[in-house]
């Protein structure tokens, strides 16, 4: 059965307006006090920030281009709120990719409308897909569904009546290998709990939680794959893809950063080996390749994981570069406490190390070079 979801329409003048009439004078509270922007997240959701890559739901083809690049518009003034915008695009990938009616009919419209807020529990899931850390959460079957215990470490844009998507082990009788079951998780279900335990360098404002389970009972109607291998296979592009909008929009606030010092500092800055230009056409280049790979993210193809990965790679390096380029064109005036610079400076090593992480895109690349 194919659910028609009634979808907010996407709005670009109001994704422009959110931007920077709400979130820009926002970003330095966002990362001085570690303030999660609520109000910002639900106004992209209004504005229909969240909707655009769920084609498939609706009878048309997915294609995550729109979504990516309204991801970048928010990167552009605040990381933080751009991750969290990825969070939310993810947690309503998961739904729209799977085959559950009900979780398609009654939960992800009211996540694509921003009105349920919430992520993706699957970054201890992926490391232990890729043999990095163990599975946190084990599940038993019982009747009508499954109960589940563990922590997972990190859960982001998550608030006390939102959702997020992961995964857990089922012991097999008679078999060494646990099942892997994928399911979609609400945050005030009975036995668990939310903790906000974290003191990052930048990106505090992300509703970033430690989430304990103690016996959920997660009922049979919010499963999405059992067993997940192949749904993984199946969302694992988009979900990977999905993370270039936060290089392309920090990417592209670094060059505006260069190229508002060009009048007093372009003097000497011209001796910099890095220049405006020299980014924006690495930033042109991956963004293209990026927009081409949106197009088709179903393609379940080791080739076409392979260019995600390595689009994806690319988009982490080119954050760092332009992050530490900016800051020197910028020097001191953009060292100091609140210098854009500097928080563009901690902001991209972030894209670097959210998971699937540098280190862990160059062995999954490994892997499938052979």
């Amino acid at each position: 059965m194919n659910v028609v979801a009634p979808f907010t329409l996407y709005d670009a003048a109001g994704i422009e307006r959110v931007s920077a009439q709400m979130l820009a004078p926002m970003a330095r509270r966002i990362d001085d006090e570690r303030h999660y922007a609520e109000d910002v997240m639900r106004a992209y959701g209004a504005a229909g920030a969240y909707a655009t890559h769920l084609g498939g739901v609706q009878g048309g083809e997915a294609d995550l281009g729109t979504a990516i690049l309204a991801m970048a518009r928010t990167s552009e003034e605040c990381l933080s709120t751009g991750f969290c915008v990825w969070c939310q695009d993810t947690l309503g990938w998961y739904i729209a990719s799977s085959g559950n009616d009900f979780l398609k009919t009654e939960i992800l419209p009211r996540v694509a409308r921003g009105e349920a807020l919430g992520g993706t529990g699957m970054s201890n899931p992926m490391k232990a897909m890729g043999e990095i850390e163990p599975m946190r959460l084990k599940g038993e079957r019982v009747d009508g569904g499954y109960r589940i215990r563990g922590v997972l470490p990190w859960v982001s844009n998550l608030v006390e009546d939102g959702y997020f998507g992961t995964m857990f082990h089922v012991a097999e009788e008679g078999s060494d290998s646990p099942r892997r079951v994928m399911a979609i998780v609400h945050a005030g279900w009975e036995g668990i709990r939310l903790k906000l335990d974290h003191d990052f360098v930048a990106m505090g404002g992300t509703a970033t939680c430690n989430v304990q389970f103690r016996d959920v009972f997660v009922p049979d109607a919010y499963v999405l794959a059992d067993p997940a291998p192949a749904f993984v296979r199946r969302i694992r592009p988009g979900f990977t893809l999905l993370q270039c909008g936060m290089a392309l929009g920090i990417a592209r606030k670094c060059v505006e950063l260069m190229r508002q010092v060009e009048g007093p500092l372009g003097h000497v800055n011209r001796y910099l080996e890095k220049q405006p230009a020299d980014i924006e056409a690495a930033l042109d280049s991956l963004t293209a390749e990026v927009m081409e790979l949106a197009k088709t993210p179903y393609d379940e193809s080791d080739a076409f994981y392979l260019r995600v990965l390595r689009a994806r790679l690319a988009g982490s390096e080119l954050a760092v570069e332009a992050a530490h380029w900016a800051q020197l064109h910028c020097g001191a005036r953009g060292y100091v406490s609140h210098g854009a610079a500097q928080r563009r400076l901690r902001e991209a090593y972030f894209v670097a190390i959210v998971t699937p992480a540098t280190k862990h895109l160059r062995k999954l690349i490994a892997e499938l070079e052979g």
